[in-house]
């Protein structure tokens, strides 16, 4: 099989009678690159991947796997492509075993193969020692990974995972991303998910997608400094005095480099306070300026910490903007 795998998708539309589930939308992910979906419940994530995967069709636009149009040669897209929906489908008198030799039959692996694929995906995903059983007696974390076995057997080269990690503990997590990351390096993966950390672990690109558009896409750092008009970091500030959190607002708001700020009161007295400062206005002596600044308030800096800005935070950015917030 073909390992050049590659996804391109343009002005990508769907329209369920009145309902507009997504709009205009544009992305494309290249061979061996992982790539993380984003966006709220709703926002348009699920039908993008039943668009790729054949299961549903665009009411405009073109979606390419591998150059051939999904929609014209939907059954030649499955062969390419492991899909791993958000509730998988399993039968569950079904044990793992035959789940996976009924998954090989339907997906016309050759019966001297087939052995061996099922092997293959069952080690991969730690359900060796649980091929013989019924997969109504698993917990929801190894019916998720009889799932994935199933969206691996015929060794494709995509990988559209729908929340992978659902259910699972966080030993389970930490398995799942691993293999997710492995895989990563030999095949093309999109990674719908809710779990913002995952991203950051796994992903090399990011599409965040909001009201069926894309609110903004690209590596993590790239996503940052479109946002922010460069590399941006975060200041935490903990004061302790007689200003109360209005006054330190107030003050924030002055210092012309200072954006965005969040600032609430705690107890005994000490007020917290977020904000951002663009790296253009970023210098050497930005903590010392602030450091002055407090002390000519009466204010008392408890600490301080400078952090680069978080995939959490574009992602709570965009999507409140997005909303008029």
């Amino acid at each position: 099989m073909n390992t050049q795998a590659k996804i391109e998708v343009k002005n990508l539309s769907k329209q369920y009678g009145d309902v507009q589930a997504v709009t205009d939308v544009s992305f494309s992910v290249g061979d061996r690159e992982v790539l993380g979906f984003l966006g709220p419940n709703g926002a348009g994530k699920t039908t993008v991947m039943k668009i790729l995967t054949g299961f549903h069709f665009q009411t405009s636009g073109t979606a390419l796997v591998d150059g051939i149009p999904v929609d014209e040669q939907p059954l030649e897209i499955k062969k390419r492509i492991g899909y791993l929906p958000e509730n998988v489908p399993l039968y569950g008198d079904l044990t793992v075993d035959e789940y996976l030799a009924f998954t090989a039959e339907a997906r016309f692996i050759p019966k001297n193969e087939r052995e061996a694929s099922i092997n293959a995906s069952l080690e991969a995903c730690g359900l060796l020692n649980y091929r013989s059983r019924r997969i109504e007696t698993l917990s929801k974390g190894y019916r998720q990974r009889a799932g994935l076995a199933q969206a691996i057997l015929h060794d494709p080269p995509i990988l559209i995972l729908d929340e992978p990690t659902t259910g699972l503990d966080p030993n389970q997590i930490i398995e799942i991303r691993s293999l997710i990351k492995e895989l990563g390096k030999r095949k093309t993966v999109i990674l719908s998910t809710h779990i913002l950390q995952e991203v950051e672990a796994i992903c090399s690109q990011v599409l965040i997608i909001h009201d069926g558009s894309i609110a903004a896409q690209g590596t993590p750092e790239e996503i940052a400094g479109s946002i922010k008009g460069g590399d941006t970091w975060e200041l935490i500030l903990k004061y302790s005095g007689d200003n109360g959190a209005h006054i330190v607002n107030e003050k924030l708001s002055m210092l012309g480099a200072i954006s965005n700020t969040a600032v609430e009161s705690a107890a005994d007295g000490i007020v917290n306070a977020s904000f951002f400062i663009p790296s253009e206005s970023e210098d050497s002596n930005a903590g010392e300026r602030i450091f002055d600044w407090a002390v000519t308030q009466n204010l008392k800096i408890l600490g301080m910490n400078r952090k680069k800005i978080s995939i959490e935070d574009i992602f709570v950015k965009l999507t409140r903007e997005e909303r008029g917030k």
